[in-house]
């Protein structure tokens, strides 16, 4: 029986890349988005103005994983939005039956994300930790069941540097906002937690960090440019995809547990 994975934020950028190389790899690939159609996608720019628009969308990457030869099943979910997110999970386990590896990418856009720390509305850190934090355990929670079930399956959670990293400079200046950094530090003890609870019965968790990636999203909003200027190596947008398939096929990849894993490095080597 072949493999279903479930990649979320896969309408354009490093969840794209994922699901075609996961459809190449052999997996059927389920994966959400907000954007359904090209043309319609939009997210927000840096300082809380009204969004602009961004190529990719759902349609695009189903046809993408296709040309791999793969079962698509795109599914449009808004990750600020609970129970649009529980009715994705629903939807891949009611068509599909099962969920054999689940890849939390998927981040929450939120006009004003990304303020000085004076400047940051309290209602859109709580949102940016609602989406980057809380509804990506819904997902877990909705999977986790069918793979202890089935005694074997694989979660992965897209780690970011700005969890653990000091910033660079303020946000409007080549750094990143502080909201979104304590969500995705937030979000990074799930694996941990998962491993602690699971790992005796075939469930293994992992955090993956893509590198620094520019992708259409953060060329669309601006600010790509300030911090390459810094001095952060670019990684290849598909590196992440090709650790993700080898960490859920290859029982070597235990020595990765409970270790944040920077994937342009382990890219280059398998």
């Amino acid at each position: 029986m072949t493999k279903v994975a479930l990649v979320t934020g896969a309408s354009r950028g490093i969840g794209r890349q994922t699901a075609v190389v996961l459809a190449r790899e052999g997996w059927d690939v389920a994966f959400t988005a907000r954007t359904v159609e090209e043309g319609t996608g939009t997210v927000p720019a840096r300082h809380g103005e009204a969004g602009v628009r961004v190529e990719g969308s759902l349609a695009t990457t189903a046809a993408r994983v296709e040309q791999e030869g793969a079962r698509a099943l795109p599914v449009a979910m808004d990750l600020l939005d609970l129970a649009s997110v529980r009715a994705a999970a629903t939807t891949v386990l009611e068509q599909w039956g099962r969920v054999d590896l689940l890849v939390n990418n998927a981040i929450a856009h939120v006009n004003g994300g990304h303020e000085r720390v004076l400047a940051q509305d309290l209602d859109v850190a709580a949102a940016m930790m609602t989406g980057n934090y809380l509804h990506q355990l819904a997902l877990v929670q909705a999977v986790l069941p069918g793979m202890v079930e089935r005694g074997a399956g694989t979660i992965v959670q897209m780690a970011s540097g700005s969890a653990t990293t000091d910033p660079p400079a303020p946000p409007d200046e080549g750094g990143w906002g502080l909201s979104y950094a304590a969500s995705k530090a937030a979000v990074g003890r799930l694996a941990g937690a998962v491993n602690a609870e699971y790992l005796s019965r075939g469930i293994r968790a992992f955090n993956v960090d893509p590198g620094f990636v520019v992708t259409e999203a953060m060329r669309a909003r601006g600010g790509a440019e300030d911090i390459e200027d810094k001095g952060f190596d670019l990684a290849p947008d598909d590196a992440a995809g090709r650790v993700i398939a080898w960490l859920a096929r290859d029982p070597g990849a235990d020595r990765f547990l409970g270790r944040v894993i920077w994937s342009p490095k382990l890219a280059a080597t398998l």
